[in-house]
This record gives C-alpha cells, sequence and structure tokens, in this order.
C-alpha cells in the first residue's frame, strides 16, 4: 500500500477474507495491482488485511472466483471522516464556522505595546501610529511594510531617532530609542542661604558664597547663613549662593503614651476559598459554607492564564481567610514612656531631608493619668539648617 498519510487521504478499509482459498484471492488482487498492506493470517481458511477503498471495490468479482466472503472490519480515512460530516451537518457548520472566526480574530491586531519612550507620551505615540494603519482591532493584511510604517513614525515623532516595529501574534509591539539630550539646568536667580530654625552651628561648607557664620555660632531663625554677594558696597557680584550648613537644634514634644497597648494575634485557624476569573467576574468552585469564625483577614492571589507568552483575561483566585483575635496588653509605665520616645524620634528621623541626628534627648516633665503617660520631652538634634532666600527685591 501507499504510504500512511496517502491512504489515510484516499482512504482504506480493514476487511477480513474467509472462504476455501484466501491465499488465492490474495495473490490476484496482488497480481491485479491492489494496494494491500498489514496482511494477518488467522488460519488456513481466514486473514486479515487492509486495502485502499478504490481497490475494495474491485474485489468483489475475485472474492466470486475464489469462493471467499469479504467483510469489512474498521473504516479508515478522510472520505469516511466527510460521510459522518454529512450526516452531522450542523457538527460541520459549527466546526467551519469556529476555523473561520479563529482565522478572522488571529487576523487582527488586539495590542499594541510601547517600550523605550521616557519623554515622549505614550498618547502621542498610539495617536501617530494610528494614523499610519496601527491601531487595536485593525485587519493585519491591510497594514503596509512595517519598515515603511517605522520610518514614517520615526519623521512623526520629535526626539525619535529610531524605531522599531515587530508584529508577533496579535500584537504589534512598538520600540522607541529617543535622541540623547543635554540636561537643561533650571535657571536660577542669585540667592542667599539663611537657618530655618534658631540652632548652633555645627558644620558649614560654603560652595558659592560668602559664608558669614563660623562652627558653633549661635545663629537665628532667618540669620544669612551664606551671602549670595561678592565684594564691597562699591563692587558687587551676586552669585547663586549654594553649600551645606548643619547646626543643632531643639525640638519639644508633648508625647501623651496608653498604659494598654491593642494588638493582633493570628490563632492559625483557616479557610480557603478558590474561584475561576473570566474578566471582571469570579466563580466561586470551593470553599463553600459558614465560617467557623467571626473576625478574620483575606488574603488574595491570583494566577492568570497565558498562551505562547500571552495575557488571557481569566484564571484563578484564591482566597486564604484567616482567624485573627486582638489582645490587650497592660503596659508599665517605663515601657509606655519607651513606646512615647521611640514615637518622638520616629518623626524627627522621618524627616530624611533634614539628614537628622539626634544627639540627646531629655524629659521635662511627666505624669500618669487617666490610664496614660504625658511627658514633655526635649531632643537636640543635628541636621540640615539651610534654606534658599533670593536676594532680589532685597535692596542689596
Amino acid at each position: 500500500m501507499k504510504s500512511q498519510a496517502v491512504a489515510s487521504v484516499l482512504g482504506y478499509v480493514t476487511i477480513r477474507v474467509v472462504g476455501r482459498d484466501p491465499e488465492g484471492l490474495l495473490n490476484q488482487a496482488v497480481s491485479a495491482g491492489m494496494s494491500v498492506s498489514n496482511i494477518q493470517p488467522l488460519d488456513a481458511r481466514e486473514l486479515e488485511m487492509d486495502i485502499l477503498l478504490k481497490d475494495f471495490f474491485r474485489l468483489r468479482p475475485l472474492a466470486k472466483r475464489t469462493g471467499c466472503l469479504v467483510r469489512i472490519r474498521k473504516r479508515h480515512g478522510f472520505p469516511f471522516f466527510l460521510r459522518k460530516l454529512e450526516r452531522r451537518k450542523w457538527f460541520a457548520a459549527g466546526i467551519f464556522v469556529f476555523l473561520a472566526g479563529l482565522y478572522a480574530l488571529s487576523s487582527l491586531v488586539w495590542q499594541v505595546n510601547i517600550t523605550g519612550n521616557d519623554r515622549l507620551a505614550k498618547e502621542d505615540i498610539l495617536a501617530a501610529a494610528r494614523k499610519q494603519g496601527i491601531y487595536p482591532y485593525q485587519w493585519k493584511f491591510r497594514m503596509v511594510d512595517t519598515s515603511v510604517i517605522a520610518k514614517k513614525l520615526t519623521n512623526d515623532l520629535p526626539g525619535v531617532t529610531w524605531i522599531g516595529i515587530e508584529i508577533r501574534g496579535s500584537q504589534v509591539n512598538l520600540r522607541i530609542v529617543e535622541a540623547e539630550q543635554p540636561e537643561k539646568k533650571p535657571l536660577q536667580s542669585p540667592r542667599n542661604l539663611v537657618s530655618t530654625a534658631d540652632a548652633v552651628v555645627t558644620e558649614i561648607f560654603a560652595e558659592k558664597g560668602r559664608p558669614l557664620v563660623k562652627v558653633n555660632s549661635h545663629v537665628r531663625k532667618g540669620s544669612i547663613l551664606i551671602k549670595g554677594i561678592y565684594g564691597d558696597e562699591e563692587n558687587q557680584e551676586a552669585v547663586v549662593a549654594e553649600g551645606k550648613v548643619r547646626g543643632l537644634v531643639w525640638h519639644e514634644f508633648n508625647i501623651v503614651s496608653p498604659l494598654t497597648q491593642k494588638f493582633k494575634v493570628y490563632t492559625g485557624a483557616v479557610k480557603e476559598r478558590s474561584y475561576v476569573v473570566i474578566g471582571s467576574k469570579a466563580l466561586q468552585i470551593t470553599g463553600y459554607g459558614k465560617l467557623p469564625f467571626d473576625k478574620y483577614e483575606t488574603h488574595t492571589t491570583i494566577q492568570k492564564a497565558a498562551w505562547r507568552g500571552y495575557g488571557i483575561p481569566a484564571g484563578f483566585m484564591k482566597e486564604k481567610l484567616m482567624e485573627v483575635r486582638y489582645d490587650v496588653q497592660k503596659l508599665d509605665r517605663p515601657a509606655a514612656r519607651a513606646i512615647g520616645l521611640n514615637s518622638a524620634r520616629a518623626q524627627i528621623l522621618a524627616r530624611t531631608e533634614l539628614e537628622p541626628k539626634i544627639v540627646a534627648e531629655k524629659i521635662l516633665h511627666d505624669k500618669t493619668e487617666n490610664g496614660k503617660v504625658y511627658m514633655k520631652v526635649l531632643m537636640e538634634v543635628d541636621q540640615l539648617i539651610s534654606a534658599e532666600q533670593s536676594i532680589i527685591g532685597q535692596g542689596e
């Protein structure tokens, strides 16, 4: 017989030959040029073999001549598949519609991705791409050559040196390479650096300008630390004062710290729920029933489906419901005081723009009343104390 692929297209049957001389029938079939294969003798009067569909109809005269009976055991190949489809017309139509819809959907652009843009807005790039025929729900066969589109987009978008376009499945990827531009420094008017608080200067570094204070100098809020003017009254030059000045500043806090503390405890009881997610809808599939606890926290994890690296708006979601309880702990006075001091320190250290360093702290007053500790605390902090002040309008 011909190759299996060709036989499947032409169609073939598995037959059983029973009679007086099955071997004679086989020999005559081969002599007549019929394609047979997979011959299996069962006994002296019976055998099985595969024969092409077109040769099967030529086999009947030989069977009569040799006194054999031919029975079809199995049918194989495309002709029999078509015969089944004739009986199931709606099923065949459904297959055709599905394949046609799949082909149509795969021929559309579903998503336009942009990478490499730092200065250009994504909306501007998408608008320029739309003018050139690249946008969602566009037929891919209507798009012109990507090299032509890339050249036009490069000319249309300012500050772009190169654009690469890649069509990958139903997605179009635009890779943008922007031209490097020198950093533009903002224009600055002449200025002084002044103190932001009453302080004792601990460090001064004047990069531009003339320092008016020294280390260990006492300064008031608003005092000029680094002056942005060189020269005397007759010959002056105004500059942008730059530098770094640190000083010791005193911060006063009024702290209220309760003698009881409420905190959360996980009991270990857990209930899990699973959902199938399609778009923005979720269908629960496990974890039905009433919760065995009243207070709980929910931790959610979502696993989105993907096919060949493309995201699909479907997946699975798991919810982990963990029972919690809230306990109340009584604190002694030193513990409550420590918590209050830590809160004050955190407020200072949170101001990272000042680069603060706590040097000393002193409790000026504390008392216990109505289940709370009241404290007045003075903290000495080494921090940046310089701020900009424009010279324009000061008569200098």
